[in-house]
């Protein structure tokens, strides 16, 4: 089964796509598959807002049954 993942703003430019389909399982498997993929984007991975099927998670949530992941860097604004 895959995933979307979507990339916006500062993470689109480092993974140099706006996104992708990806097959790994869990949330830590998608980072690490990612950064090894887009080296660029282990540099603001961490601070990252990742959300899987429009929720947060901060955790290593399984993604067998996701649709969707999306990667939002941290915005400044005013």
């Amino acid at each position: 089964m895959s995933v979307r993942v979507r990339y916006f703003a500062a993470a689109a430019e480092r993974a140099g796509v706006d996104e992708e389909e990806r097959f790994e399982a869990s949330l830590a498997a998608l980072r690490a598959a990612i950064v090894g993929e887009h080296p660029d984007l282990g540099e603001i991975l961490p601070r990252c807002a990742v959300l899987v099927d429009g929720v947060r998670t901060d955790t290593d949530a399984t993604l067998v049954d996701a649709t969707l992941v999306d990667v939002l860097p941290p915005f400044a604004g005013g």
